[in-house]
């Protein structure tokens, strides 16, 4: 359905694995943190401090003009190392951390290998802005308290938030699993005194 498409993570890992080099480290960017494309590609170097994992946009440089710090796991830390190298290598030296093909420039345009690459991974052709609920559905699959997602991927309001935590038929079935490992971890334990309510055949129990 057209505004409601996620990557799954089996078809993140095809596309990435092949989409040019210049591309994979925005797209695993992009796959954990769920920012907008802009803001992404518009990052710069002194946003960034390497030494400690920390990625800051100060007021203004977001759509929703609020600041807003992030912090890297090691593999993401290890895209940037990445990007650090291709930097001291390309002609010139840039501020922006992803650059196109090319080395001479900031990423901008690359629909055409993209619709090419999603067709070669045998997803589909997906947005790059569906990473972004994706990666709001992940974050709260995984346990992050949903206000905190919502700092990480940008989000202001709690109903364009919600639009991207969609529930789907596979949220339900892990809802009722996990329900159903709670009941099980209770059956040993003591529920109370067993006390019978009426006589007969009629009797009903109740733990106090």
């Amino acid at each position: 359905m057209p505004g409601r498409v996620f990557f799954e993570h089996w078809e993140f890992v095809a596309l990435r694995n092949v989409l040019p080099d210049y591309l994979k480290g925005a797209v695993t960017f992009a796959y954990k943190f769920g920012w907008r494309i802009e803001e992404i590609t518009g990052l710069t170097w002194n946003q960034v401090d390497r030494r400690q994992g920390i990625v800051r946009l100060e007021v203004g440089d977001t759509k929703n003009d609020e600041a807003r710090t992030i912090y890297l796991d090691q593999e993401v830390k290890g895209v940037f190392d990445e990007q650090w190298e291709k930097r001291k290598l390309a002609k010139k030296l840039l501020p922006y951390v992803f650059l196109n093909r090319n080395g001479d420039d900031r990423l901008k345009r690359f629909y055409k290998t993209w619709r090419k690459s999603c067709l070669e991974a045998g997803i589909g052709v997906k947005l790059f802005h569906d990473f972004r609920r994706t990666a709001v559905r992940n974050m709260v699959r995984s346990g992050i308290p949903e206000r905190v997602a919502m700092v990480i991927s940008g989000h202001k309001t709690r109903c364009v938030f919600d639009r991207y935590n969609i529930v789907n038929d596979q949220d339900l079935k892990l809802a009722a699993q996990k329900q159903s490992d709670y009941l099980q971890s209770l059956d040993g334990h003591n529920l109370g005194t067993v006390t019978k309510i009426g006589t007969g055949k009629h009797a009903q129990t109740a733990s106090n």
